[in-house]
C-alpha cells in the first residue's frame, strides 16, 4: 500500500533563507530562536509551559540536524538521542514571497516566480478606487481601518465603532492580503463572506494573493474575539499542482485545515476544516485511516502562525510545538506498510523578530514511514522537491517542478 500524509506546520521555519536580507529577515530563525528563548527562561508562562523546549520526537526525526543544515547550529535541546528515525533535510524557497499560498504552491510543485501584489504601509493603504467599488457593490456605508495592522489589535481598537456604524474593518499587512473583519451577529457572517467574494474579484487586477474574512464576536464591555469561521478567498495556482495530478489519476484526496482555501478549492477533494491544530490533526488521522491505496491527506496546521507567530508569542508557540511533538507517536501508529508521512513548513514567523509579519526562512523536511530508511536529504533547492517526492511515492506522473529524492 502506498499512501501519503503531507503535514505543513504553518510558519515553522528553521533559519533565514539565502535571500532573507532582501526581505529584511537576515538572521531570523523561528525554531532556533524559540529554543534559545526557552533555554533562557523567556519561553516560560506558568500554567502553560516552563523550561527548555522539549521536542524529543521531532529531534528523533532529525529536526535539530535539519536546523544545523540550514543555520550551522543545532538549537538547544534538539540534538537527537540515538539513531535518527527519518529522512531529514532543509528546503529553500524559490518563489518570490514569504506567504502561505506561495509556500504551499511551491511545496505542491508550482513555484511562483512573479511576486504577488502588496499594498503600501501608508494611510490609507488601499487605492481609493478599489474601496469606492467595494463600498458600492457590497452596499456598505463605508469602511474602517484602511491600513497595515495586527488583526487582533485593530479589532480591539475599532470593533465597537464597527458595530455602531456597520462599516467593516479593512486592513492589510506585508503579505499579499486584503482582510475584512466584521462581527458575526451585528454585520452577519454570510454578508461578510459575500463582501469578501466581491473584494476577491476587485483585487484580481492588483495581483493580491488572498482576501480573508475575519469574523469576530463579543462587545466593548467583555472584549472582542475572533472566531474559527475565518475563510480565505485565494487566487488559483497558475499551473497544475500535486493535487491536480493526483485528481487526474483518480486518487483519493482529503484536504484538512486551510488547504482548500489555499488552493482555491481546485482538486482539493474532500475538504475538512475543524478549528485548532489538535482537531485538524485528529481529522487528518481519521481520514488517513480510511484512505485507499494511492490516496493523499494534505494537512495544514495554522495555529503556529496565526495564534503565536503573528502575535510574537514565544511561550504559546513553544507550547504548540510541544503539543504537536506529543502527537508524533499517534502519527507513526497510523502508518502502515508502504505509507509515507512528510512534515514540513511553508515559511517562517519568528516570534522573537521585529514586527508581526512572516519571515523568509528555510523549512524542515522530515520524511518517515515503515520501510523508509532514515538518512540525510541535505539542502533541497526548492520546496517543490517535497511535492515531487510525494508524487513519486504515490506512483504519479512527475510534477512541473522539483526533483524527487527517491
Amino acid at each position: 500500500m502506498a499512501r501519503a500524509l503531507l503535514i505543513v506546520l504553518d510558519s515553522v521555519g528553521i533559519g533565514g533563507a539565502p535571500d532573507a536580507a532582501r526581505y529584511g529577515d537576515a538572521g531570523s530563525d523561528t525554531v532556533g530562536h524559540i529554543a534559545e528563548a526557552c533555554a533562557e527562561g523567556r519561553g516560560d508562562r506558568p500554567g502553560l509551559r516552563t523550561g527548555p523546549l522539549r521536542l524529543p520526537n521531532l529531534a528523533a526525526l532529525g529536526l535539530g540536524l535539519a536546523c544545523r543544515g540550514a543555520t550551522g547550529r543545532v538549537p538547544p535541546g534538539l540534538a537527537p538521542v540515538g539513531a535518527v528515525r527519518a529522512l531529514w533535510g532543509h528546503a529553500v524557497e524559490t518563489a518570490a514571497g514569504k506567504d502561505t499560498p506561495s509556500g504551499h504552491w511551491e511545496i505542491a510543485g508550482v513555484p511562483v516566480l512573479e511576486a504577488f501584489g502588496h499594498f503600501p504601509d501608508t494611510r490609507p493603504a488601499f487605492p481609493p478606487e478599489l474601496i469606492a467599488a467595494l463600498v458600492d457593490e457590497a452596499g456598505l456605508p463605508g469602511i474602517l481601518g484602511d491600513r497595515h495592522a495586527s488583526g487582533t489589535a485593530i479589532i480591539d481598537e475599532l470593533g465597537a465603532e464597527h458595530v455602531r456604524t456597520g462599516r467593516p474593518i479593512c486592513y492589510t499587512s506585508a503579505d499579499s492580503v486584503f482582510q475584512i473583519a466584521a462581527h458575526e451577529e451585528a454585520f452577519g457572517l454570510e454578508r461578510l463572506y459575500e463582501t469578501c467574494r466581491i473584494a476577491r474579484r476587485l483585487c484580481d487586477p492588483y495581483r493580491v494573493g488572498r482576501v480573508i474574512a475575519r469574523p469576530f464576536l463579543g462587545d466593548a464591555e467583555t472584549g472582542f474575539r475572533r472566531t474559527g469561521r475565518r475563510r480565505d478567498f485565494s487566487v488559483a495556482p497558475p499551473a497544475d499542482t500535486l493535487l491536480d495530478v493526483a485528481e487526474s489519476a483518480g486518487q483519493k484526496i482529503v484536504s484538512v485545515g486551510k488547504i482548500g482555501d489555499i488552493f482555491a478549492h481546485r482538486a482539493t477533494g474532500e475538504e475538512i476544516k475543524p478549528g485548532g491544530n489538535a482537531a485538524c490533526l485528529d481529522a487528518a488521522l481519521a481520514a488517513f485511516a480510511e484512505l485507499p491505496e494511492g490516496g493523499l491527506v494534505f494537512l495544514n496546521l495554522v495555529d503556529f502562525d496565526t495564534e503565536h507567530g503573528h502575535r510574537r508569542d514565544v511561550p504559546g508557540y513553544a507550547a504548540e510545538l510541544e503539543a504537536f511533538d506529543a502527537r508524533l507517536p499517534d502519527i507513526r501508529a497510523a502508518l502502515g506498510a508502504g505509507d509515507l508521512c512528510l512534515v514540513t513548513a511553508d515559511h517562517g514567523n519568528d516570534p522573537t523578530w521585529h514586527g508581526t509579519e512572516h519571515t523568509r526562512e528555510q523549512v524542515p523536511v522530515l520524511a518517515f514511514g515503515p520501510g523508509i530508511a532514515p538518512g540525510p536529504l541535505g539542502r533541497r533547492e526548492t520546496f517543490s522537491d517535497i511535492g515531487a517526492s510525494v508524487a513519486a511515492h504515490l506512483g504519479l506522473p512527475p510534477l512541473g517542478a522539483g526533483r524527487a529524492w527517491w
